[in-house]
């Protein structure tokens, strides 16, 4: 939606081809029985400064009725033992806590939040990569260094590493860190950016979640004049000589094009849409070697009665769980939608239970299996569910399971891996070109550009692609044209 908003923005007669009948592609939401069960938005980073924040005043994302919600509780994680352990959004109050709960760590604490304190300073960049100059990289110097410092000490470490470096002594806090991040080869630095954003209440959570989102940006698109078709899917990218000339679809219709930007998953666009034609290094080794984010199971839940929850996000790490086949190894987290009144109706409540669940387990089910699987999911999440809020199970009165199949079914990305590549000590600080070597008016824009995905970087591409095209067009770039 973003790279279509900006192509239309900039003058170009923009087409968006879309396979399902919405737009959003991830960034979407469902309605059963009165109730909206979102499957993206927990928190949106630029909600309230910085280069994001333009993109999404930009984009219409964010307007003057749009509604900005800011938990003070990140999460609260439960485990085994019915032990309650806190992630405060605001670093100061959470050092505090964390230094009442284990006074023997505040050295370690003390660390540890300083480093969280300093990423805050992280501000990306509005400029694409190809079109910044030598001075635009010195002008960040001096407020980037001590983010620099961060990088440079932790870029190459797992979580694990870090917390080991950090040298808890407390078991509550070792048990907690290493539950919810040290098993995985996960990046340290993203642990460490996780509230640099929220700390300064710039990664807020917007009042309608995902699918009014996306339709704000699709009246965008709209009022620029731009074309959206719905329940079109690509089937390959037209090329003569090294130059896309457009789409073909999958009913046979021929889309032509003078430039093509794909914000389909990686995997399908290189290998199945091009034929692996036009591969870098790069390229080749990502996509062999960095790890790909588990795919998740989301069971929903309306509720017909009002429950409250002091936080957003309820994670239980407990051990030796399992919902129908899959063995729990990083929990579930259980959303509770009491904060947002547009969620469900009246003195109602939609809850959200989620877990990752390996793509082995679903590539293979034949429909008899999967259906019985969906069932087994069904109970063992109410049961998780009434764990948490004992009596609710009288009061469910929806249940709605979305598989690892019902992501690939509705956006076709690969294995189920909702955010691409996870961000891991190899990848952190890589991204991959917007543009494939030897290949013409083709660029890429989306979340399998940079690991660890999200809607940021997926905007903030769609916007730089439109940059390139137009310095190869000659043409002046916009990003803040009036839609008429």
């Amino acid at each position: 939606m973003s790279a279509g908003i900006y192509s239309a923005m900039n003058g170009f007669e923009t087409e968006i081809i879309e396979m399902h009948d919405v737009a959003g592609g991830q960034c979407t939401a469902w309605n059963r029985k009165g109730y909206r069960f979102d499957y993206c938005l927990h928190w949106l980073v630029g909600t309230s400064k910085g280069a994001f924040h333009e993109i999404w005043k930009e984009t219409n994302v964010l307007n003057n009725d749009t509604e900005i919600i800011d938990h003070d509780i990140h999460s609260r994680i439960l485990d085994d033992e019915g032990n309650e352990f806190i992630i405060y959004s605001n670093i100061n109050r959470w050092e505090k806590y964390l230094m009442e709960l284990a006074p023997e760590d505040k050295s370690a604490i003390r660390r540890m939040c300083i480093d969280m304190r300093k990423s805050a300073l992280l501000e990306p960049f509005t400029l694409a990569p190809e079109l910044r100059s030598p001075l635009d990289y010195i002008k960040i110097v001096p407020q980037m260094l001590p983010v620099f410092n961060v990088i440079r000490k932790f870029g190459r470490m797992t979580c694990k590493e870090y917390f080991e470096k950090l040298n808890f002594k407390s078991k509550r806090i070792k048990s907690v860190f290493f539950s919810l991040y040290g098993n995985r080869n996960y990046s340290a630095l993203a642990f460490i950016f996780m509230l640099g954003w929220f700390n300064q209440k710039n990664a807020g959570y917007i009042k309608g979640g995902s699918y009014p989102l996306a339709q704000r940006m699709v009246e965008k698109f709209d009022k620029l004049g731009g074309k959206l078709s719905y329940k079109k899917r690509v089937e390959k990218i037209l090329v003569e000589k090294d130059v896309v000339k457009g789409v073909s679809l999958s009913d046979g219709t021929m889309v032509a094009a003078d430039f093509v930007i794909s914000a389909a998953d990686g995997y399908s666009t290189i290998f199945k849409m091009l034929d692996a034609k036009y591969i870098s290094k790069e390229i080749d080794f990502a996509y062999k070697n960095w790890e790909l984010f588990t795919p998740i199971v989301q069971v929903s839940f309306g509720i017909k009665k009002a429950v409250p929850s002091e936080s957003p996000i309820i994670i239980n790490i407990s051990k030796g769980m399992a919902i129908g086949n899959t063995k729990l190894d990083n929990g579930y987290s259980i959303m509770n939608y009491a904060y947002d009144s547009t969620m469900a109706p009246e003195g109602k409540t939609a809850i959200v239970l989620r877990y990752d669940s390996p793509w082995k387990l679903w590539e293979k089910l034949e429909e008899k299996e999967y259906k019985a699987e969906k069932l087994q999911i069904q109970k063992d999440a109410t049961a998780c569910l009434e764990k948490e809020y004992p009596g609710i199970s009288e009061f469910i009165e929806v249940i709605d399971v979305a598989t690892p199949k019902t992501d690939v079914r509705f956006t076709g990305v690969k294995d189920g891996a909702y955010e691409g590549f996870m961000p891991s000590k190899e990848n952190m600080m890589k991204s991959l070109k917007m543009q494939l070597p030897r290949l013409q008016n083709f660029y890429m824009a989306g979340q399998w550009l940079f690991p660890g995905g999200g809607l940021p970087p997926s905007a903030q591409t769609g916007k730089w692609v439109v940059q390139l095209i137009c310095k190869k067009e000659k043409k002046i770039f916009v990003s803040n044209r009036s839609a008429t």
